[in-house]
């Protein structure tokens, strides 16, 4: 009889215990999510958090800048590459012949030029052969025309003498004579001074032509040189190297391949310089300021802890950016919650040089209190 007695007894146990065994679990899920709502709560009090952020980073586009055929790649693809190393030649013969031929017609032009300048020397010195006749004329028809007035002189006095009868008929004809000869040499010195004046003038004339000449020649010249670093930037164009270090993508490019100006043959990603550009909610951004640490996490590297700060604040929504933004024309609006881009430091880069990739996406926790 008595072990009926604690038989039921122990059934009625168990049947209490399972009676309250719901309630007990449902308290203790209240409890657990009360206590990871609280501390989510309080999260949400302390950090500003989205998952719409990448990874960003500068990259240099290799261009090619002449035409012409690909003569080799010196690069792999995904290939570390140091800046200036030489990547990609384009048969440069084309431009070495070019070059060629247009310094070829600076040395015929500096050569032009010396026989100008040469030709301006023979002006010259004829110029000064001209005024020095030119003065010797003067001189002689100075002297001549001192001559001439004694002869006149001595003409008048025999006149006076012949009428006097002291002085013979051929002695007045031969002072006559001597007149009209210091008369006539004059006037050859004095035709004289007119032609050299003349030929002054052509002199100068020839002068200013060899001077117009020069100046002609020289601008030709700075054209030629003009030309001549033209080629030689054209030769260059035809070896490219890298502008930047970094890593390259996948290349556009093989041997034996024509490319055009413009054409992009593969892209540097520089290693050294990335951040995180994150697009949190508009109502994200009332505690957000600059400097702000910031907890970042790759889905890549999940376990990676990487540390930043805010570091700028785009000035207009990621809608703004847009290839064609929205505009309501129609009237019909819904109101959308915008994003705006903000940029992320990251402190010490090159822990991670690694590992950071551009494009890779992340998680960043911004701590807006304290």
């Amino acid at each position: 009889m008595a072990t009926l007695t604690e038989e039921m007894s122990t059934t009625e146990e168990k049947s209490g215990i399972k009676a309250y065994l719901p309630r007990i679990i449902i308290a203790l899920i209240v409890l657990v999510g009360g206590y990871f709502g609280y501390k989510a709560f309080v999260h949400s009090q302390q950090y500003e958090t989205t998952d719409n952020a990448q990874i960003e980073g500068n990259s240099a586009p290799v261009l090619a800048r002449v035409a012409g055929y690909v003569k080799s790649v010196n690069v792999d693809d995904y290939a570390l590459v140091k800046q200036g190393q030489s990547l990609v030649t384009i048969d440069p013969e084309e431009y070495d012949v070019a070059l060629t031929q247009v310094k070829a017609d600076y040395q015929q032009s500096l050569a032009d030029l010396a026989t100008a300048r040469a030709d301006l020397q023979t002006a010259q010195a004829t110029a000064r052969n001209v005024v020095q006749n030119a003065r010797v004329a003067q001189s002689n028809a100075q002297v001549q025309a001192i001559r001439r007035n004694k002869a006149q002189q001595d003409l008048q006095r025999d006149q006076n003498l012949y009428k006097e009868q002291s002085l013979t008929k051929k002695q007045l004809d031969d002072s006559q004579s001597n007149v009209d000869i210091q008369a006539g040499q004059y006037n050859a010195n004095v035709e004289q001074i007119t032609l050299a004046k003349t030929s002054e003038g052509v002199a100068q004339a020839g002068i200013a032509k060899a001077q117009a000449n020069i100046q002609k020649i020289q601008a030709v010249l700075n054209v030629k040189q003009a030309a001549i670093d033209n080629a030689k930037l054209r030769v260059s164009y035809a070896r490219l190297a890298a502008p930047v270090a970094g890593k390259i993508g996948r290349k556009n490019v093989v041997v034996g391949q024509y490319v055009q100006p413009g054409q992009n043959l593969f892209t540097i990603v520089a290693d050294s310089t990335f951040w995180v550009v994150a697009n949190f909610k508009e109502t994200q951004l009332k505690k957000m300021q600059l400097g702000q640490a910031v907890d970042i996490k790759l889905d890549a590297y999940p376990d990676l802890d990487i540390k930043g700060r805010v570091a700028s604040l785009s000035d207009a929504t990621g809608a703004r950016f847009a290839l064609l933004p929205a505009d309501n024309a129609s009237g019909n609006f819904v109101k959308i919650t915008q994003r705006v881009p903000v940029k992320i430091e990251i402190l010490n880069p090159e822990k991670y040089k690694n590992q950071l990739r551009a494009g890779l996406s992340v998680d960043a926790e911004v701590r807006v209190a304290k």
